[in-house]
């Protein structure tokens, strides 16, 4: 049940973004949605809305750019709780060091191992 759960949580939050690009074309475009994903879930996540959606997509909801925003929001908060106002500067950054960190190894290692044709 939590995969059929992640994949329509995660799946929804992909066609909200995809039938905002179809219908507003070419004024939105995908970095447009980048960035409002992050945005919306980060404010979702202060305002204390997209933990729900955590608890009941798993996955489906922590993966999406949106998802990236709650751990952003998530780890400000902690940060500031714990070292007051500094923490508002480095909280986030914390948060997501091991995910930023990981994706950079892992395009260095690919483009070692791989050579592009182009």
């Amino acid at each position: 049940m939590s995969l059929l759960m992640a994949f329509l949580v995660g799946g929804s939050l992909c066609l909200i973004g995809q039938i905002i690009m179809d219908l507003s074309k070419p004024n939105v475009t995908s970095g447009h949605i980048l960035v409002g994903y992050i945005s919306g879930g980060a404010l979702l996540s202060g305002l204390g809305l997209y933990q729900p959606l955590v608890d009941i997509g798993g996955a489906g909801a922590t993966i999406p750019l949106s998802g990236f925003g709650h751990l952003l929001a998530q780890g400000t908060l902690k940060a500031v709780e714990e070292k007051g106002l500094l923490g508002a500067f480095s909280g986030g950054v914390e948060a997501a060091a091991a995910g930023i960190a990981a994706a950079i190894i892992f395009g260095y290692v690919a483009a070692v191992i791989f050579n592009p044709k182009g």
